[in-house]
């Protein structure tokens, strides 16, 4: 049964490097999705081993990790209905080559090592992905809509 989720995305390297994160916020949030938590970091050795743990001992495992501390990522938890696999379609498939026609991936990233975006792929990742870059405290999840805040503004 699908209902309001949270999910982890990061803009990868690369996506922050050619100036991306913008865009990629906006297709999330046009799409309806609300982003609770938003952050710039250069990811650790400790966050980078945690990331990518269930590909530890793989070949591609060190080339992994290199590339998600070649420079800063942004570090997002985005919440709403269906949260992991609608921003995942958003995304788009990981070869960008196979990615739907005006995905994150078809429209930005050119091959499948450099693919502009990571999100988790299942609600039980996303909660482990938050959590090695978040702390509770840092996720915003008491937004009031424009009409309660200029109802607060006016009777104050």
């Amino acid at each position: 049964m699908r209902s309001e989720e949270r999910t982890f995305v990061a803009v990868k390297p690369d996506g922050v490097q050619r100036e991306l994160v913008g865009e990629i916020i906006k297709r999330f949030e046009t799409k309806g999705y609300k982003i609770t938590a938003l952050k710039m970091l250069q990811v650790s050795d400790e966050q980078a081993r945690a990331h990518y743990a269930e590909h530890e001992g793989r070949p591609f495992y060190n080339r992994l990790i290199k590339y998600i501390q070649s420079g800063p990522i942004v570090a997002m938890v985005v919440e709403g209905y269906n949260a992991v696999a609608g921003v995942r379609h958003l995304m788009g498939s990981t070869d960008p080559d196979k990615a739907e026609v005006g995905t994150i991936r078809a429209d930005f990233a050119q091959v499948m090592e450099y693919n502009v975006v990571h999100g988790s792929d299942s609600v039980e990742s996303a909660e482990r992905e938050i959590k090695i870059y978040f702390d509770e405290s840092e996720i915003y999840d008491k937004r009031k809509c424009m009409s309660e805040l200029v109802t607060e503004y006016l009777d104050a």
